[in-house]
């Protein structure tokens, strides 16, 4: 994963809307599909993700539908910031269209950039973390078994970026 906080040229908010609203569109195709997440809660994702791509602290953020029992992912939409190189800003949509999720929970996890981690002391995480529209709670990502995963996706302004993967259990 690329660190995004030591890019050289100005990043602003409104690029990073646009990337983060490529993400709510692979979303709202996904609740099309499966009838999750809710679609009143895919703004609050979006805004989530712009707010910490503009500052350079998204690591990465996964959303899909877990199997509570063994805490294993059935389907993940993952992306992955990064910064510099070839970045291509592509299309959205192209998820599995068939996978079986009935039953499942929607879920979501989010880790942040080193950047984040590295220059914020912990009074500063925390006051970053409170203008998240999304509250979320400390914990491990669930695992992936046997399956396959789709890469490819870039959505991308300016130099920065996500990439993104899916995946979906056999």
């Amino acid at each position: 994963m690329a660190d995004i906080g030591t890019r050289t040229t100005t990043f602003t908010i409104t690029e990073a809307r646009y990337i983060a609203s490529k993400i709510g569109a692979d979303l709202r195709q996904l609740n099309g599909l499966y009838g999750e997440p809710p679609l009143a809660d895919i703004d609050n994702y979006v805004e989530e993700a712009a707010l910490l791509l503009k500052d350079g602290y998204l690591g990465a953020v996964s959303y899909g539908f877990i199997d509570r029992s063994t805490y294993e992912w059935k389907l993940r939409l993952r992306y992955v910031a990064t910064a510099g190189g070839q970045l291509v800003d592509g299309r959205t949509g192209s998820l599995p269209t068939t996978a079986s999720v009935s039953g499942y929970e929607f879920h979501s996890v989010l880790t942040y950039s080193e950047t984040f981690e590295r220059t914020l002391d912990p009074g500063q995480q925390a006051a970053v973390k409170a203008t998240l529209p999304v509250p979320r709670v400390p914990g491990e990502d669930a695992a992936t078994r046997t399956g396959t995963t789709t890469s490819g996706n870039t959505y991308a302004r300016n130099g920065v970026g996500v990439t993104r993967d899916v995946y979906q259990a056999l």
